[in-house]
């Protein structure tokens, strides 16, 4: 079984990520997407033989709509999804305009700002297709994902590798997923891998 069959199965399997999908693909909305933890802890608890349990955390809903460039057009989406799914905390983004706030050349879609996220294995995403087929997009690739690699994306190497580590720290990943290996390789080569 490919890597995007084995991220199909467990989100298929668990019937509240199944509900979101649907929820979201209800939306209709441009290049939508569920992205980061929906994804990511649904595929580390699974390979860390833990029960299934609700998303932790904020539910990232991400799209893309250059017409739509208004903070307001996704606090309206987030309230629909809170009506209809309120025990998960529905956190919208228009990628289109999420460039400013991070100081970024303008993103051209979902996938596109995906590279610029702090780590590979989160920049992953799903969706259901027209079929009720569940999509994956992940522009770093798998591999990080299944083989518990913890690692920045490329915007994260250098200069903005403090809030890499920050955030490793501040979200509890390697105490949540002991199994999860950590490697970090700064400019010039050195390393830091736990």
């Amino acid at each position: 079984m490919d890597g995007a069959s084995r991220v199909r199965e467990v989100l298929r399997n668990d019937p509240v990520r199944r509900k979101a999908l649907e929820l979201v693909a209800d939306l209709n909305l441009p290049d939508c997407w569920i992205a980061a933890g929906f994804v990511r802890d649904a595929v580390w608890d699974r390979l860390h033989g833990y029960p299934m349990s609700e998303p932790y955390g904020d539910v990232d809903v991400v799209w893309f709509c250059d017409n739509s460039q208004d903070d307001d057009d996704d606090r309206l989406i987030e309230r629909r999804l809170v009506t209809n799914m309120p025990e998960l905390e529905w956190s919208v983004k228009n990628q289109a305009r999420m460039h400013r706030r991070n100081a970024d050349y303008p993103y051209r879609s979902v996938a596109d700002a995906m590279t610029y996220w702090p780590e590979t294995a989160t920049a992953i995403a799903a969706r259901l297709d027209g079929a009720g087929e569940i999509q994956i997009t992940a522009p770093f690739g798998l591999e990080d994902l299944l083989t518990l690699r913890l690692r920045p994306g490329p915007r994260f190497w250098d200069e903005k590798l403090p809030i890499f580590v920050e955030r490793v720290g501040h979200k509890n990943w390697t105490k949540r997923y002991p199994k999860l290996k950590m490697s970090v390789v700064a400019s010039g080569g050195s390393s830091l891998s736990r």
